[in-house]
């Protein structure tokens, strides 16, 4: 029987160093249980490299000198994919958050450019200052939380870098596999990317912020394009609150259409949320009705939120409202129709009018 000749490549310089070994091996001069055994080894191989070789770009929104924690987000998702993490920020006296962001654990590598022109985050020159910084540091993966900021920077750096992006992923599988929702979260879709930089906006409920102690990155200035923008900054007009930060509140009081009016919804629902030190939110309808901003509005086409406790009135349950809140850990309700959608995902439900159980449930828990 002819010898069989195997042939083994070690330690070839790769782009991002490490050791690759390879074997050229024909398969078919081998048993049936080898055959398996090497395909094993082979994927095994591949993962493995493809883990070492991956290195992601973490992208840190900011404000006012201040790190925003909910995008934090983004560190663990790469912690998920494997390799190196660096971050990224910029904007104006942007020193004091950099050194902040050093200090977040699983970072090796902080990022900035000083330049006020990126204060607030303007997409058209938000996405060629992040293009620039991707093709510098040959990234394989850029990760942004997904937040207003991220859903309208990270489309165009995708555009800008002839790749697909990939939205609101829920859960990373491997370094080119991930999930994420569709069909207003009624479905979940898997999605294998062979692009050659995968560009990522994950769900901020599903990825919690990674620890802002412990790390001991670098600082390093990155490039500045210095990219005109078309749009210019005029004003914004926020509303203040002193309850809790409904995009990461433990609790959520929410209200829908049915407390009929602005006054109903601001005598009902801040009471019962003051009671619990609960954020306020709201349904779409309550919102297009006027009963409460915007920035309050829960579901697919608002904020994700997954406290421990989501308590709703009048809120029916359309399933684009579920897709914003059905990761709570206890959803509860109130609704006089015993056979609203709402009672499917609640894990407590009281069947009455909201007008009377509401005040009553706000004078026992102020009790």
């Amino acid at each position: 029987m002819p010898s069989r000749q195997f042939v083994l490549a070690s330690n070839l310089e790769i782009k991002h160093g490490g050791i690759l070994v390879v074997s050229h091996i024909n398969a078919k001069m081998l048993p049936p249980a080898s055959q398996t055994a090497l395909r094993t080894i082979r994927t095994f191989q591949k993962s493995s490299f493809l883990a070492r070789l991956a290195s992601t770009l973490a992208i840190l929104e900011q404000r006012e000198g201040g790190l925003n924690s909910a995008s934090l987000g983004a560190v663990t998702a790469g912690q998920k994919i494997g390799g190196s993490i660096h971050g990224f920020v910029a904007g104006k006296n942007i020193k004091g958050v950099a050194e902040q962001a050093a200090k977040v654990k699983g970072l090796e590598k902080i990022i900035t450019v000083e330049n006020e022109a990126y204060e607030r985050g303007l997409p058209e020159n938000y996405a060629p200052l992040l293009v620039e910084n991707i093709k510098k540091g040959g990234y394989t993966h850029v990760i942004v939380g997904s937040s207003a900021f991220g859903k309208s920077v990270l489309p165009r750096v995708a555009a800008l870098l002839d790749v697909q992006p990939l939205t609101d992923v829920m859960e990373i599988q491997s370094e080119d596999t991930f999930t994420r929702p569709i069909y207003a979260g009624n479905a979940i879709l898997t999605v294998q990317s062979s692009d050659p930089i995968k560009i990522l906006t994950v769900r901020q409920t599903s990825f919690p912020p990674a620890e802002q102690e412990g790390g001991s990155a670098s600082i390093e200035e990155g490039t500045d394009p210095k990219a005109e923008c078309p749009t210019q900054w005029v004003s914004e007009n926020l509303a203040k609150s002193d309850r809790p930060e409904l995009a990461t509140a433990e609790k959520v009081v929410s209200g829908g259409r049915g407390l009929k009016s602005k006054e109903e919804f601001d005598r009902l629902i801040p009471p019962l949320a003051d009671a619990l030190g609960a954020a306020i939110g709201a349904s779409r309808a309550a919102v297009d009705s006027g009963f409460a901003d915007n920035s309050l509005q829960v579901g697919q086409t608002g904020k994700n939120v997954a406290p421990q406790l989501y308590l709703c009135a009048g809120i029916s349950g359309a399933i684009q409202h579920l897709a914003g809140m059905k990761d709570s850990k206890v959803i509860a309700c109130i609704n006089k129709d015993a056979d609203a959608p709402i009672f499917q995902v609640a894990d407590v439900g009281l069947v009455g009018d909201l007008f009377e159980k509401v005040p009553e449930l706000t004078e026992k828990l102020k009790a």
